[in-house]
């Protein structure tokens, strides 16, 4: 059964998440920066060929970075600002699972031509809400009371 956060809050638009995205990028250039520097201390400083174990490492602190500001608060540092919240259906915050299932489809989102975020501008979800079971909701949408419903 789903929460009334869930089914009543109203749907975060497209733009505000594509927003969100950019001001996180500009964060998770930031982190992998830094993953990078840690990295070539464990390289004696030389340069990090291309190597399958190197991209994991980057996509393991790129999940981490998106799981655990959303396992937290529902919100990463961008959707902050733009005053968007991830939420699950019991209206809860997701867990780590569902961060990795939600990543995971959002990967094949933008692998489709970016068609799983585009499909937001005719439905209420993308593919990766819609599979992972979770929405983006706008919380800075003023609050209905119970006496206007």
């Amino acid at each position: 059964m789903s929460d009334p956060i869930f089914s009543e809050a109203p749907s975060a638009s497209l733009i505000k998440q594509l927003a969100a995205m950019i001001y996180d990028s500009l964060l998770i250039f930031a982190v992998l920066f830094f993953a990078t520097a840690i990295a070539l201390l464990f390289n004696h400083g030389e340069a990090i060929v291309s190597s399958t174990w190197f991209s994991l490492y980057l996509l393991f602190m790129l999940y981490s970075y998106y799981a655990w500001f959303w396992q937290k608060s529902g919100q990463t540092l961008g959707m902050r600002v733009w005053k968007i919240r991830l939420v699950c259906e019991s209206g809860d915050n997701p867990g780590w699972g569902v961060c990795y299932l939600r990543l995971a489809c959002a990967l094949l989102s933008l692998l489709c031509l970016g068609c799983g975020y585009w499909w937001r501008l005719f439905k209420p979800y993308t593919w990766h809400d819609r599979l992972s079971h979770t929405r983006v909701i706008n919380i800075s949408a003023p609050k209905q009371s119970a006496q206007q419903r």
